[in-house]
């Protein structure tokens, strides 16, 4: 998939000024949630060094209970302390998984960096298997660091 159409849209939502960067954050999420077919649940969270735990700040999707995350457990605490991105592309086959829902088969988590600095996390799930590829890794980095230009 081309993800070229959605980055001036992205751009722009970035760009509105009038708007506080959580809003903006959740623009985002709603575009790739509805635009990209098997982006299921899309969300920005965000770590609190000092208690070692993730905050859920914006997302699209169903609502989770899983607003706060441990760094360490599930894909995006894994993806707290590797500051890698971690590709899932059968969460079954994973140990150390929050389930979200019955309906998730994938999850992509890419940290987001400011100043060399890993503050938080893309997440989305898909109700597909294996869905994922380098391009969409590619596009959520890019994604990450435009999003950084706002924090």
């Amino acid at each position: 998939m081309s993800f070229s159409h959605l980055k001036p849209k992205i751009t722009t939502i970035l760009s509105n000024d009038h708007e506080t960067s959580e809003q903006r954050m959740k623009e985002v999420c709603e575009l790739l949630q509805t635009s990209v077919g098997y982006y299921d649940w899309v969300g920005f969270y965000f770590a609190n060094e000092a208690e070692k735990t993730l905050h859920l700040k914006a997302f699209a999707g169903e609502p989770t209970d899983h607003t706060v995350i441990p760094f360490g457990k599930g894909i995006c605490g894994q993806v707290a302390i590797s500051n890698k991105n971690f590709v899932v592309a059968d969460v079954k086959a994973q140990d150390n998984y929050i389930a979200c829902s019955i309906t998730v088969k994938a999850e992509i988590v890419i940290p987001l960096f400011k100043d060399g600095k890993n503050i938080g996390q893309i997440d989305i799930d898909s109700h597909l298997e294996d869905p994922f590829s380098e391009v969409d890794e590619r596009f959520l980095e890019w994604v990450n660091s435009e999003v950084a230009e706002i924090l």
